[in-house]
């Protein structure tokens, strides 16, 4: 046995590890005195050192030891499991560029965790654990699960000194695959850019005190963070640009402290914010130019901005009054609104773009509206879009655009016009009762009818021919000519507010 091994001694931990790997057994020194295993002692073994015991499936199964030294199987190709229970690693363990099989690390200490570029075949299970200087996996492939629930992990910190009761401390510098960019070290605990992972990723009861990155990457399975806490180091608790996954749940008490960012993401079932508690300085839900068939977003709380812009929506379940001040609906599209809204609450939410009016979210309200046959919504979001623009145009264009608000409601809502016609009708008739108008040609008998008179007023081309047979008298001529005019304005109003209407709403 002494010549197969690479080491000139095995201490009575390592010797239990060694005899107990042909065979796959479980070594648990919990309640050992002797609990420290070397490193390189692990590496060995998965790398071949030993010989396969036949009828047996070999593997690292080890619980409560103390792991000596970095854990570096970088480039490796490893045949068999590694599963470590409840062990303390204050090393690193490095599975960058390597190809193994499922490797869990449960409720383990663990100070850094590296698999950049590896491909594990099989399940990625740190459940538990306590990761202390940062998880990276970018670019990794997990064709099982990603387990990450209950675990806790810190984001790298400055290079500073870290020992244990075996190993002297040392510096810990930035190797050369570390983030470098300025700003950005130490600002996330999880570095998952590319990721991609078959099965489930679940991350539910997670704690992390930095962001975690999962720029561009896939959940073929979704992505699952119920009950997790994210307290971001920098500005972003989640950045997760062109995320691709079948499900994601930022829900279930979620919490995030930071700006949960999804900019471009292409989610196939549900993104789910429900019961979430979602907080930051500036802008909270980052969620513009995503792709997703439906998005539940009625968070317990959240205080910041959120964006949607130019994200596409299938079913958008929410509800209005419970977004913050600051809105960014422009280029919005959803085939389908869910969850108890007014159309007054949705003309508030409308309404809370901080940059100013923008007609396209009116538009596509009023065009779900008519979709569902809602036709007198629809007018009504029309009516609150008109208005919102006037408060853009100049002098002169607000004013008639109030004009036309007062006697059409800019087309949408025409019988305010037929209103101010009897109105005026009445008053006319009313006035002219009284005040007869002297007939202008004497050689011809006629009988005066004061509601004819008043209605060839109104009308801008005289049907009745009275305006050229009778002359009002005293003030009542300014009510004539007032009634002219009005008939004037009524006409244009009506015309200019029907052209509206009948414009297609996108060009309106």
């Amino acid at each position: 046995m002494g010549r197969s091994r690479p080491f000139w001694r095995l201490n009575p931990a390592e010797r239990k590890v060694w005899e107990a790997y042909p065979l796959g057994a479980w070594v648990d020194l919990r309640d050992s005195r002797h609990r420290v295993v070397r490193s390189e002692v692990i590496a060995a073994l998965l790398l071949g050192v030993r010989e396969e015991a036949p009828g047996h499936v070999p593997g690292i199964r080890l619980a409560g030891a103390r792991v000596a030294g970095d854990l570096d199987l970088s480039d490796a190709v490893i045949t068999h499991k590694l599963h470590l229970l409840g062990c303390d690693l204050p090393g690193i363990v490095s599975l960058n560029d390597a190809r193994t099989k499922g490797v869990r690390l449960r409720d383990c200490d663990i100070y850094r965790f590296r698999a950049g570029r590896a491909t594990i075949d099989g399940l990625l299970d740190l459940d538990g654990s306590t990761v202390r200087a940062g998880l990276r996996l970018d670019n990794a492939h997990v064709t099982g699960q990603l387990r990450l629930s209950r675990t806790r992990i810190s984001p790298l910190a400055e290079p500073s000194n870290r020992s244990g009761t075996d190993l002297p401390g040392r510096a810990r510098p930035y190797g050369p695959d570390e983030p470098g960019e300025p700003g950005v070290r130490g600002f996330f605990a999880i570095w998952a850019g590319g990721l991609t992972v078959d099965g489930g990723a679940f991350l539910r009861g997670m704690h992390s005190t930095g962001g975690v990155r999962f720029v561009g990457a896939r959940f073929n399975s979704g992505i699952y963070l119920q009950k997790a806490v994210i307290t971001a180091a920098g500005s972003h608790a989640v950045h997760a640009d062109h995320v691709q996954a079948t499900a994601a749940e930022f829900s279930g008490g979620f919490t995030a402290t930071g700006t949960v960012r999804l900019r471009g993401a292409r989610i196939e079932g549900v993104l789910s914010f429900h019961h979430a508690e979602l907080k930051a300085s500036g802008r909270a839900l980052h969620l513009s130019h995503m792709q997703v068939d439906e998005l539940i977003l009625l968070p317990d709380s959240i205080e910041g901005e959120v964006n949607l812009g130019y994200s596409r929506i299938g079913v958008l379940f929410d509800e209005p009054d419970r977004y913050p001040e600051h809105v960014h609906l422009n280029g919005m599209t959803y085939e389908s609104l869910r969850g108890p809204a007014a159309t007054a609450a949705r003309l508030r939410w409308v309404r809370r773009d901080p940059d100013g009016y923008r007609p396209q979210p009116y538009e596509q309200l009023a065009a779900y509206y008519r979709r569902i046959g809602h036709e007198s919504d629809a007018r009504k979001v029309l009516l609150a879009k008109q208005r919102a623009r006037r408060r853009t145009l100049k002098p002169p264009g607000r004013l008639w655009g109030r004009l036309l608000d007062v006697v059409v409601g800019y087309g949408y809502r025409p019988w305010l016009a037929g209103l101010w016609v009897s109105l005026l009708l009445a008053a006319g008739t009313g006035v002219f009762s009284h005040w007869k108008p002297h007939q202008i040609g004497l050689d011809e008998t006629r009988h005066f009818n004061a509601f004819t008179y008043t209605l060839d007023l109104l009308v801008p081309v005289s049907v009745f021919e009275q305006r050229a047979a009778w002359e009002p008298v005293g003030w009542t001529q300014w009510l004539a000519n007032g009634l002219i005019a009005a008939g004037w304005i009524l006409a244009t109003a009506l015309i200019a507010g029907g052209t509206r209407v009948l414009r297609p709403a996108s060009s309106s």
